[in-house]
């Protein structure tokens, strides 16, 4: 029962902290969304990522930190506390979670693997200029223009975009997928994709996942847009050539991919118009993240990695975090 006790403790605790944190930061991206609507795109895309991927990291922090430790410990082997039905749900409900995003992480990367294999079964080699990685031209129903893969990333054009688009219009929207791979923006989505499926049986979050995917995407535009008015100005006309080329209800296939127009077809004008603006604001084209800006977020990131670090190392924090533990004991039981 030690056993049990201690592994129904831990999968509750998970879930329990993970899914308040959730709650919490997106009630707080509440609160910060409109006083930080002028700061940039890159900072916002930043400070949602931290909100997503901080509820599991403390979770997890915690865990291992302190109540694993203080149960082991503290707890006596024979204490006669038993598994309660209150517990065992919450344990339960934990266990399929993380049962969940472990497989659809799976299916994410296998499915992206697959079709990666039969894009580059029809693909064609191309040179492009400024672009580093491997570069390639396929037949595809939807007018893709994607960098696919976390580590040794490709980049795919669909051949009726390159024979619609301007070369000017297609530096434009390179510039804008080279946005996505400074910013390593695949793998971010990746890690906030499974933030989310830890908590698909308890939703929360989901607002801070649509932020940050809008946020990416204008950070990503703005990288473009600090080449010059001219390249924001031919990348908007590029969203708007290529969106006349999407077919009805069609989406792109790929799982894992930073796509130039994916699934927020939708918010084409948005973009479209934030990009006019940039092209006509040098000082907004040019002030990227300010001083003040780096130093909120670097503020944040150092104030909670001190305060996990003086929790670990209070020597009575493992002898209250067993008192804790004990209390929560009693009020599932």
């Amino acid at each position: 029962m030690f056993e049990l006790l201690g592994i129904s403790l831990v999968l509750a605790a998970l879930l329990s902290i993970n899914a308040l944190a959730s709650m919490l930061a997106a009630t707080l991206w509440r609160v910060i969304d409109r006083p930080t609507q002028r700061w940039s795109s890159h900072t916002r895309a930043r400070i949602l990522f931290a909100m997503r991927v901080g509820p599991p990291t403390l979770a997890l922090l915690t865990v291992f930190g302190l109540i694993i430790p203080a149960y082991l410990i503290h707890e006596p082997r024979s204490s006669g506390e038993i598994v309660s039905g209150k517990l065992a749900t919450l344990a339960v409900i934990s266990m399929l979670g993380v049962a969940l995003a472990l497989w659809r992480g799976l299916q994410s990367w296998t499915a992206t693997r697959k079709l990666l294999k039969q894009w580059l079964a029809g693909a064609h080699p191309i040179k492009v200029a400024d672009v580093e990685i491997p570069a390639f031209s396929i037949d595809h129903p939807f007018p893709v223009i994607a960098v696919v893969g976390l580590f040794h990333p490709r980049l795919f054009i669909a051949r009726k975009v390159l024979d619609s688009l301007s070369e000017e219009e297609l530096l434009a929207a390179l510039a804008h997928e080279s946005g996505h791979l400074e910013a390593r923006d695949n793998l971010r989505r990746t890690l906030i994709r499974a933030c989310k499926d830890m908590l698909t049986i308890v939703p929360c979050g989901r607002s801070l996942d649509r932020a940050w995917a809008e946020n990416a995407e204008a950070a990503a535009d703005e990288t473009a847009a600090t080449r010059g008015s001219a390249v924001a100005l031919n990348l908007a006309s590029a969203l708007i050539e290529i969106a006349r080329m999407v077919p009805a209800g069609g989406r792109p296939t790929m799982p894992i991919a930073s796509f130039l127009l994916g699934n927020e077809i939708h918010g084409v004008k948005g973009r479209v118009r934030r990009l006019l603006d940039l092209a006509g604001d040098r000082n907004q084209r040019a002030r990227g993240t300010s001083k003040y800006e780096r130093w909120l977020t670097r503020s944040a990131v150092l104030s909670s990695l001190l305060v996990v670090v003086l929790v670990l190392t209070q020597t009575s924090a493992l002898s209250e975090m067993h008192d804790a533990i004990e209390q929560v004991v009693r009020i599932l039981s």
